[in-house]
């Protein structure tokens, strides 16, 4: 019997990736990981995406402030056992603690640059022609 594969996450690797991304939220929040630069830096989590066994999960993160994003991405990736284990007081329900990838948020540029497109003069002289087609 061949099974069908989806690409899309299951509703319980939705949840526990939210609860995984609260989690990651409040370490750092704390001030818990005694590294200089995450110290002085605001981390944005914008999604947690875990592997259908639970035991990975990739955190995108947006470092706010910072020009130079693979530094700080280097430095989550550094202190990601010791985020994993002090992770483990709001996770106690899992049967494993899942290992923590941090990877950069590209998406926010890419809205960036969407936006930009719908902006431009290109655009708006396209849609004002259609605009007037309309009413005829």
């Amino acid at each position: 019997m061949v099974r069908a594969t989806t690409s899309a996450p299951s509703q319980r690797m939705l949840r526990v990736g939210e609860q995984v991304r609260a989690a990651i939220t409040q370490v750092l929040q704390r001030g818990e990981v005694r590294d200089p630069l995450l110290e002085k830096t605001v981390i944005s989590i914008s999604e947690v995406r875990m592997s259908p066994d639970l035991k990975h999960a990739t955190a995108y993160v947006t470092p706010l402030g910072v020009k130079d994003h693979d530094v700080v991405i280097e430095a989550l990736n550094r202190n990601a056992k010791f985020i994993r284990g002090r992770m483990g007081s709001q996770l106690r329900q899992m049967k494993y603690m899942p290992d923590v990838r941090f990877r950069d948020d590209t998406s926010f540029d890419n809205y960036k640059k969407i936006d930009e497109l719908l902006r431009s003069p290109e655009v708006s002289r396209d849609l004002s022609a259609d605009d007037g087609e309309d009413d005829k």
